[in-house]
């Protein structure tokens, strides 16, 4: 019982300590302007052809 009050104080001071941090507030959310892109984006390919593949069970 008396490691329950150890651990009941400790989580008490733990939240005293939280609670006396001001959460932060924000008087006005800027996102800059996102850029646009001048060019179109191309698709990636595979550089290397997979002609055929062996399973684990064909031995």
């Amino acid at each position: 019982m008396r490691d329950a009050d150890n651990l009941t104080s400790l989580l008490q001071a733990w939240r005293e300590d939280i609670e006396s941090v001001p959460f932060p507030t924000f008087a006005e959310l800027l996102i800059p302007a996102q850029k646009q892109r001048s060019a179109p984006a191309r698709t990636a390919t595979a550089s290397v052809q997979v002609t055929k593949t062996t399973g684990w069970r064909d031995l």
